[in-house]
């Protein structure tokens, strides 16, 4: 059984959620909630703290974030683990001077001459010391404003083309859909964990809210990032073909690099163009985002070469917030369970879908439900589900991966014992041993998915 610590702060998260979850509802029925607009939030200041982006490699994960749809509120924040700096050995390191164990990773050297003087040369620490100018703006170089001033830029910048290339992982948080985001200080360690445990970048999508924007705003908010991330793989693809054509006749023009900084630096984000691999590309859902994760697997495998290079290989469920009209045993026996009951996921769906839309068999609430589209089961890539023992949603998250294995889809279930809802990315459960092992866990699995030489993981 959970611990009295847990169990007395799940009846304090409940009343407060409660609350929470009657307003809103409340100020739906007085149409309150109507000027947003398609605008909308992607997160509640008031409800959780925000961690603030950090750009270098001061804990061994560096974040930015970035607003990539001028028409909604959609954003994400990527996560860039600092093994994309890669070196052969630790020798080399030394020998280069490029930083010592346990130093600031952005903290790059003026190399010196013989002669005691130092000319305007850096050592670039993602391309293994190779020297490079420093209007190459690369970690702790300068960077010019508009007015003519330099502004000192404190963050990874990627400079040359030995850079290693990571798989990307699209992460979508939980809330049901009212609530949670992509920078809470929750969300930001799961991520960071997540990240370096997997070797992966991670992107964590910060969708639209609910009762402000209802379904499918959520959803669609997912596929664009998948999209978006398509469309920045061929963006950094055309600025390195410019860049190979500038540097190819210097003779006719020597505009040519010109236009390719420019369109690289305007258009392409350079973190993913340096060291992202679209084609080893994993979902990764929290609860409600489990659904959306699914949706956008459903997409992805429709859309096919259309997302070129963007393969997505595999989806992580972890403890998806599915439900159906038909209760399962485990919807009945745990309907009071911590955190999350069924009464409050109750008053999320009717907060999420529209008053016409409305039932637990809708296609985003229900995957085996019969009026799901989408592909086949046989066409979904491998997806690792996880369940918590105390969860009152667990029993539909296992049918559906029961119903995978059926069509020969590698779909793994990882039950925790004594586990609930939220285990393992919920602020005060974070630290305990089963968070860390869940995360480890799925670093075993999602790691046979994105090897690059074969399944020589094994779990």
């Amino acid at each position: 059984m959970p611990s009295i610590g847990v169990k007395l702060y799940s009846v304090f998260f409940k009343l407060m959620l409660k609350h929470r979850l009657q307003n809103r509802l409340q100020g739906l029925e007085n149409d309150a909630v109507d000027a947003g607009g398609t605008f909308g939030v992607t997160s509640r200041p008031e409800e959780e703290t925000a961690a603030a982006a950090n750009p270098s490699f001061t804990d061994g994960v560096a974040t930015k974030d970035i607003h990539i749809d001028p028409l909604t509120s959609l954003s994400i924040r990527i996560f860039l683990p600092d093994t994309c700096l890669y070196f052969p050995d630790a020798k080399a390191r030394s020998r280069i001077g490029i930083f010592n164990p346990g130093s600031d990773r952005n903290q790059v050297p003026i190399r010196r001459h013989s002669d005691g003087s130092s000319k305007d040369e850096i050592v670039s620490s993602s391309n293994e010391g190779i020297v490079g100018n420093r209007t190459q703006k690369i970690d702790n170089g300068f960077r010019r404003s508009s007015n003519g001033g330099s502004i000192d830029y404190r963050g990874y910048n990627p400079v040359g083309n030995n850079c290693r290339r990571l798989p990307v992982m699209l992460q979508i948080h939980g809330g049901g859909f009212v609530s949670g985001s992509n920078d809470s200080s929750s969300n930001d360690f799961f991520c960071r964990r997540i990240a370096k445990l997997c070797d992966v970048i991670v992107v964590a999508v910060g969708y639209r809210l609910a009762p402000e924007n209802k379904y499918p705003a959520a959803f669609e908010d997912g596929l664009k990032v998948l999209y978006w991330l398509a469309k920045q793989a061929n963006l950094a693809e055309c600025s390195k073909s410019l860049g190979r054509v500038g540097r190819g006749d210097l003779r006719r023009s020597e505009g040519n690099g010109h236009v390719a900084n420019a369109f690289g630096a305007s258009m392409v984000e350079p973190w993913l163009a340096a060291h992202g691999d679209p084609s080893r590309c994993v979902l990764l859902g929290v609860s409600c985002g489990g659904n959306i994760a699914d949706y956008m697997t459903r997409k992805a495998v429709e859309a096919g070469k259309l997302l070129d290079p963007v393969k997505v290989v595999a989806q992580v469920l972890v403890y998806p917030f599915f439900i159906g009209s038909v209760p399962t045993h485990s919807e009945i026996k745990l309907a009071n369970s911590y955190f999350y009951d069924k009464a409050m996921c109750m008053l999320s769906w009717k907060l999420f879908l529209s008053e016409d839309d409305f039932s637990l068999d809708h296609p985003a609430a229900n995957p085996l439900s019969s009026d799901r589209q989408g592909p086949p089961l046989k066409q979904m890539p491998p997806t690792l589900t996880v369940v918590a023992e105390h969860d009152w949603m667990r029993d539909r998250a296992i049918a559906y991966s029961e119903e995978l294995r059926k069509v020969n889809v590698d779909a793994p279930v990882l039950e925790y014992k004594d586990a609930v809802h939220e285990f393992a990315t919920l602020d005060m459960l974070l630290k305990t041993p089963q968070a860390q092992a869940c995360a480890e866990d799925i670093a075993i699995w999602v790691k046979k998915h994105i090897s690059l030489r074969g399944h020589e993981f094994s779990y």
